[in-house]
């Protein structure tokens, strides 16, 4: 298995201002499009709200990410994915 960030895909945004880029995995891009249509709001729109919403700031805005679409999964916000057929994860 190669190490590093290969698997992850980044995008840049401007949040309060600032230019900055998040690399997530494809699926949790994929799962923050559904949120953000469903929303009817862009990607960035959703991404800028996720990072105003943060009360840590400690926390990672990648991490706000990923807990933003694993809650909504969890509660069935998400009406499509993009990636339908994800790759099974393995224990090391």
């Amino acid at each position: 298995m190669s190490g590093g960030e290969g698997h992850l895909r980044k995008r840049s945004f401007r949040l309060a201002g600032h230019r900055t880029s998040v690399a997530l995995e494809p699926a949790f891009w994929s799962a923050l499009e559904a949120m953000a249509a469903g929303r009817g709001t862009s990607l960035a729109g959703l991404v800028a709200a996720i990072d105003a919403g943060r009360t840590d700031l400690a926390i990672p805005l990648s991490s706000a990410l990923r807990v933003e679409a694993l809650r909504a999964a969890c509660q069935g916000g998400m009406t499509a994915m993009v990636d339908s057929d994800p790759a099974p994860l393995r224990s090391a």
